[in-house]
């Protein structure tokens, strides 16, 4: 079974791509004669045209960050792989793939500047002020969970885990150095692409065997505060600085240019593995195609699923780096289908790798982390190419650590962005201050422990979580609503926009209303209850702007080129 959801995947993928994203593109007016900001505004730090298989790898390596691994493991477990599959396959096509393709292609056309932004200039200031804050206090949540998330990787509490999270350590620090090598001679010797690959990516591979033949343990690490995550805390804060304020050539673009080897690995021996097992019969689907209509945790089904497949289906953020990093680097608009929207569906096909590994599951394990479930489950389908469980284990490890720390760079860097558009300052200043700024508060608040309602002290980050995965997907919505705005008062025609709009709409406003009536109770999170009534009253105000303006002058609404 697990074979016949890959290959009908596949299929539905590719022809989404051909026959949607061609329509997408002709409603979009994609023309290869339109000139882009990377060009226009070429200033060698954040413009800077890029070639396809480079920025294609940074923005993949970018938007894979756990989500399509963590959300549909999560779901699957809890309401069948069936309905997952489904939302992974339609979302991505119709949803997801809309959003981030659309997006990208409204930022190239306001000279590369955020979704924010381009709501300020069809909506009042203070949507725009609104919108710019909420953007920031996303991205630094993001980095806050992020940045634990990758500590508690390098440095794994559980004692039996150290040598594998000290592997991991010394292999993202040499990828680190062979970023930067590749990006100088790529820009600054001029060595051809082509000829750089050949080197720098056997490399890549060759640095995993030399993480586990030196794995940094905790134990080779001057600590501070005798915590070895704290250490990392440290280390990792002074990268993601210099990831925001280098040069993206330097380091960003060629790191994750380099990782999304390891991540094309993951899809590929992953899904050789899926097939094969199937076909010999080894691993057999075993668990339920629909599990229940309502889980005591998640709650119904509707909006549940579509707040927990977040990343594999659509999600908010991918609109950020959309419009934050690749819209400055994308050096034509006839390369926008094939790195937002083909981004898209690959990530829509890592999901779908996720998602097998409950498929073979017999039944619902108690207390298991999905992060450990994926990587078991790499290791099951790696055996069936030849590779030992073990190693295949270790690398759906290795391969998840690289998801999140490319994030957590990228993340730093779009935070920054959001600074100086909220200030103005857009010199060098303005780089180093937004960097510092937005650092010392996710430094400040990563290193905090509240207590949760039962009295346990938890991460800060932990005690609001529950209200994360309905923010990331809001973001979308009012991404769409700001495409959906601009399309308008262009004078074009937007449905294609307007109906993933109106149902991420309703599925978060649903979402965030039980989130608030949950928590607000006497025996709920106050935190999060609050913090989703924000959310409510942000995303009416944003939603109710943007039908505003639609809906004025509507002389302006008549037929128009794009600009």
């Amino acid at each position: 079974m697990t074979a016949t959801v890959l290959i009908a995947a596949f299929i539905f993928f590719t022809a989404g791509y051909r026959i949607y994203g061609r329509f997408l593109e002709h409603r979009l007016g994609i023309s290869s004669e339109r000139s882009v900001p990377s060009r226009d505004l070429q200033d060698g730090v954040d413009y800077v045209p890029t070639r396809s298989p480079i920025l294609f790898g940074h923005h993949f390596s970018s938007i894979a960050g756990a989500g399509p691994i963590v959300g549909p493991i999560i779901a699957g477990l809890a309401f069948g792989w069936l309905p997952a599959l489904l939302w992974i396959i339609v979302g991505a096509i119709f949803v997801g793939g809309v959003h981030d393709f659309s997006s990208l292609v409204a930022s190239i056309r306001h000279r590369g500047r955020s979704i924010a932004e381009i709501a300020h200039e069809y909506m009042p200031r203070g949507v725009y002020l609104a919108f710019l804050i909420f953007i920031w206090l996303t991205l630094v949540y993001v980095l806050i969970v992020f940045l634990d998330l990758v500590a508690a990787g390098f440095a794994p509490p559980q004692p039996e885990l150290a040598q594998a999270g000290g592997a991991v350590a010394t292999a993202a620090l040499c990828y680190i150095v062979l970023a930067v090598l590749f990006g100088i001679s790529i820009y600054r010797f001029r060595i051809p692409q082509a000829y750089g690959a050949l080197v720098f990516v056997p490399l890549v591979f060759l640095f995993l065997w030399v993480g586990y033949r030196f794995p940094l343990t905790p134990d080779k690490l001057p600590l501070l505060w005798q915590s070895p995550r704290k250490t990392w805390y440290v280390i990792l804060l002074v990268y993601c600085f210099a990831a925001s304020s280098l040069p993206v050539w330097v380091l960003l673009q060629p790191r994750d240019f380099l990782s999304s080897f390891l991540l094309y690995a993951c899809l590929l021996m992953g899904g050789a593995g899926m097939l094969l097992s199937s076909l010999k019969g080894t691993l057999a689907t075993q668990y339920p195609a629909l599990v229940a209509w309502k889980d005591p945790h998640l709650g119904f089904i509707y909006p549940a699923l579509f707040i927990t497949v977040a990343c594999g289906a659509v999600s908010g953020f991918h609109s950020l780096v959309a419009s934050g990093t690749t819209s400055k680097q994308l050096d034509s608009e006839t390369s926008a289908r094939p790195i937002a929207y083909g981004s898209m569906l690959t990530e829509g096909i890592l999901a779908i790798v996720a998602l097998g590994t409950i498929m073979i599951l017999s039944r619902r394990p108690t207390g298991a982390a999905p992060v450990g479930l994926f990587a078991q489950g790499m290791g099951k389908f790696l055996s069936a190419v030849g590779i030992p469980a073990r190693v295949g284990t270790a690398f759906g490890l290795l391969a998840i650590s690289t998801f999140l720390l490319t994030t957590l760079d990228t993340a730093t860097r779009l935070t920054r962005f959001i600074f100086q558009e909220f200030t103005g300052l857009w010199n060098w200043a303005g780089r180093i201050l937004g960097s510092v700024l937005s650092l010392t508060v996710t430094g400040v608040v990563v290193f905090q422990k509240i207590r949760s309602p039962d009295g346990t002290l938890i991460p800060a980050w932990k005690a609001i979580w529950p209200a994360f995965g309905t923010t990331n997907q809001l973001l979308a919505a009012l991404a769409l609503a700001v495409v959906y705005t601009w399309l308008r008062r262009k004078g074009s025609k937007a449905w294609f926009i307007l109906i993933p709009a109106l149902f991420m709409a309703a599925t978060t406003l649903t979402s965030l209303v039980l989130l608030s009536v949950r928590n607000l109770g006497a025996t709920g999170n106050r935190l999060v209850g609050w913090v989703s009534l924000g959310m409510l009253v942000l995303a009416l105000f944003v939603l109710w702007s943007a039908a505003s303006a639609v809906l004025k002058r509507p002389e302006e609404r008549k037929e128009q080129r794009f600009a």
